[in-house]
């Protein structure tokens, strides 16, 4: 594991270059820039996890900060960079089915060959290069994860080097620590929710539980409808910090939020269509604040 340290912060990330870390990383999110937690000098660990505190976590659930590039379209299960049973997990690997789940849940799909990172350490950022090519398409990937003060910054910065048109949709999965097994998301006013048992979106878009999630596998999703046209800032209650802090550089193209019984998470896509020859730059942001 890498490790990021600066006065008051300091960052573990899995090393996509290193096999211990590699059982931690599956095919769902994108190993180069993958922060696994984040530890107060004087208030310990920051982050959580679907199934936290445990120490080893399924690695489709995982923990922390991780970020992920969708082969298959959320909505539908379209799929996005698939040719036949070959696929594409951008910042993963190549993909391809796997028959013994019948086609559902975390183990439909199984990563056959990850791809190969270049990892550049400095005192306060790691910068992640890899270059991959299956099902027809090939990408160049640049992650900078980089800490100042208390906070942290992580960028993307994504080339479609293939002939091909490259549509995928790419998203953060932040996994925030719950107050009290509740959570109190100040989003932007306007934000609203569909009815739904789990969440309530308040008119100055405070978000809040309606009740207790008990347990791991009690939880609720939703989509949030956010106000259009601009990117998404919110806060959020913290059992250690006077507060979190969360920004996108891009305008979400759809929101949903999840919780269990140990976490929630907010998760601002951003659908992306890359001609040949294209680049896109996009980050986000986290505040830690005591």
């Amino acid at each position: 594991m890498l490790r990021l340290t600066q006065r008051e912060l300091a960052l573990d990330l899995l090393d996509p270059t290193d096999p211990a870390d590699a059982a931690r990383q599956g095919w769902r999110y994108c190993w180069g820039g993958y922060v696994w937690q984040v530890t107060d000098a004087k208030l310990g660990p920051l982050l959580s996890g679907p199934e936290f505190p445990k120490p080893d976590p399924t690695a489709f659930n995982g923990q922390g900060l991780p970020e992920s590039f969708r082969h298959r379209r959320r909505a539908d299960n379209t799929p996005y960079t698939w040719a036949g049973d070959t696929g594409l997990a951008i910042g993963a690997g190549t993909l391809a089915p796997n028959p013994a789940a019948g086609g559902q849940g975390p183990d439909s799909t199984r990563l056959v060959e990850p791809g190969k990172w270049t990892v550049m350490p400095a005192a306060d950022h790691f910068i992640f290069q890899t270059r991959q090519t299956a099902a027809g398409f090939s990408y160049e990937l640049t992650r900078k994860i980089e800490l100042r003060d208390r906070t942290l910054i992580s960028s993307t910065q994504l080339t479609n080097v293939s002939d091909t048109p490259l549509a995928l949709e790419w998203f953060p999965h932040p996994f925030w620590t719950l107050t009290q097994h509740r959570a109190r998301v100040r989003l932007p006013a306007g934000t609203t929710v569909a009815e739904n048992p789990g969440f309530a979106v308040a008119a100055d878009g405070t978000l809040t539980f309606k009740r207790p999630f008990l347990t791991p596998t009690d939880n609720q999703f939703s989509l949030l409808t956010l106000p259009p046209g601009r990117p998404l800032a919110l806060e959020l209650d913290h059992p250690r910090l006077a507060r979190v802090t969360f920004e996108t550089s891009y305008i979400p193209s759809e929101c949903p939020v999840w919780a269990n019984a140990n976490t929630i998470s907010v998760e601002p896509y951003l659908a992306l269509r890359l001609a040949p020859g294209e680049t896109r730059h996009w980050h986000v942001q986290h505040g830690f604040w005591r």
